[in-house]
C-alpha cells in the first residue's frame, strides 16, 4: 500500500534511535565501570571526588594519589578506548562498503602492520630520540608509508578495482609484518616486551596531551563518511549501479582509503596494533541497523567503542595485577565471532 512506505520507515527510524540510546547508557555505564578496574581498588566516591577536583580546576595539593589515578590515566585511557574503537569500527565499514569484501579492515591493507614496523623500528635500532613523542610519530610515519607502497603499486592501473586494491593491500601488509619480525630480531632482549606490547596493543599510553591524535583521525573519518553517505550507499549495489547515479567509484575507493590509512595511523600512534575490531563489527552493526549508512555508521561507533572498553577492563583485570595486552582479547572475541558466523552460515545452507 502507498501509505506504508512512510510507516515503515518512520518505525525504522524509532528502532534505531531507541538502539542508539541503550548503546549509549551501555557505554556509560561501562565507561564508568573502565574507571574502576584496575590494580588499584577506586570506589565510586573517589571517581566523583577526582573528577570534580578535575572540573573546578583544583591545585595540585589537593589531589590525593587516587585522584591522579583517576584524572591522569583511567580517565583518558577509558576515552582512547571509545575513540579507538569506534575509530576502527567506522574504518572497517568503510573499506567493507568501499571494496564490497566482508574480511576488509586495516589489517587486511597493510595499515596497522605499517604503523606497527615504524614503531618498532624505533624501539629496536633508534629509541626515543624524540622523548615521548617518538614512537607516535614513528607508528604515524609508518602507516602513511604503507598508503604510499599501495598506491603506487596501484598507480599503473587505470582502475582501481576491489580485488587489485585487495590485492596490493595484502603484498604490503606481509611486506611490513615482514620488517616487523626483522627489527626485532635485530632488537635485544630488553626491547623484546615493548615490542610485543605495542604488536599486540594497548591503552596505558593514554594521556591528556595525546588524545588529541586518535581525535583527530575520528574526526576526519566521520565528516568524510557523513559527507560522503549517500554514495556509499550506491556503492551497495555495484560500480554499474554508482555510474548510473553520477558516482566514481574508483575515486571514491581511493578517496575512502586514504581517509582509513591516515585515521588507522592516528590511532595505532597512540594505542598500537588492536585487531578484529575492525573486521567484526561493521558485520554487527548492520544486523542491528541496515546497510544503509545513515544509522549504521553511528551504530558501529557505539559497538566499536563498547567492544574496546569492555575488552580493556577483561585485559586489567584477567591476570592482575598484570595486564594483558588488549590486542589478545579482541583476537579471541573476534574469532569466535568468525567461528559462529561460519557454523550459523552452515547450519542455514
Amino acid at each position: 500500500m502507498p501509505g506504508s512506505t512512510p510507516v515503515r520507515l518512520a518505525s525504522a527510524v524509532r528502532s534505531t534511535s531507541l538502539l542508539t540510546v541503550c548503546l549509549l547508557l551501555l557505554l556509560a555505564c561501562v565507561s564508568l565501570l573502565s574507571v574502576l578496574s584496575g590494580a588499584t581498588e577506586v570506589a565510586w566516591s573517589q571517581v566523583g571526588h577526582g573528577l570534580g577536583l578535575w572540573l573546578r580546576g583544583a591545585p595540585d595539593a589537593d589531589y590525593t594519589m587516587v585522584d591522579r589515578i583517576v584524572v591522569d590515566l583511567r580517565v583518558p585511557r577509558m576515552l582512547l578506548a571509545i575513540v579507538v574503537g569506534a575509530g576502527l569500527a567506522l574504518v572497517g565499514a568503510l573499506l567493507q562498503t568501499t571494496t564490497r569484501n566482508d574480511l576488509s579492515d586495516p589489517y587486511l591493507f597493510g595499515l596497522s602492520s605499517g604503523s606497527a614496523a615504524g614503531a618498532v623500528a624505533v624501539i629496536t635500532l633508534t629509541g626515543e630520540v624524540l622523548g615521548v613523542w617518538t614512537l607516535p610519530l614513528a607508528a604515524f610515519v609508518g602507516g602513511m608509508a604503507s598508503v604510499v607502497v599501495v598506491l603506487l603499486l596501484l598507480r599503473r592501473y587505470r582502475s582501481h578495482t576491489p580485488e587489485r586494491m585487495i590485492l596490493a593491500g595484502l603484498s604490503v601488509s606481509f611486506l611490513f609484518t615482514a620488517l616487523t619480525y626483522y627489527f626485532t630480531f635485530l632488537g635485544d632482549q630488553r626491547a623484546a616486551q615493548s615490542v610485543m606490547f605495542w604488536t599486540m596493543g594497548g591503552l596505558g599510553s593514554a594521556r591528556w596531551d595525546n588524545l588529541f591524535i586518535p581525535l583527530t583521525g575520528l574526526a576526519v573519518l566521520s565528516v568524510f563518511s557523513w559527507h560522503r553517505r549517500h554514495a556509499l550507499d550506491a556503492m551497495l549495489s555495484g560500480d554499474h549501479t554508482a555510474h548510473s547515479l553520477g558516482i566514481a567509484p574508483e575515486r571514491l575507493r581511493v578517496q575512502a582509503f586514504v581517509v582509513c590509512a591516515f585515521a588507522t595511523a592516528c590511532f595505532v600512534a597512540v594505542s598500537g596494533v588492536i585487531g578484529f575490531v575492525g573486521l567484526m563489527v561493521p558485520h554487527l552493526a548492520r544486523a542491528l541497523a541496515g546497510a544503509l549508512h545513515r544509522h549504521m555508521l553511528h551504530i558501529a561507533m557505539l559497538i566499536g567503542a563498547l567492544l574496546l572498553l569492555l575488552s580493556d577492563v577483561v585485559s586489567r583485570s584477567v591476570l592482575a595485577p598484570q595486564e594483558l595486552p588488549v590486542g589478545i582479547v579482541t583476537a579471541s572475541v573476534g574469532a569466535l565471532f568468525v567461528m559462529y558466523t561460519l557454523l550459523h552460515q552452515s547450519d542455514g545452507a
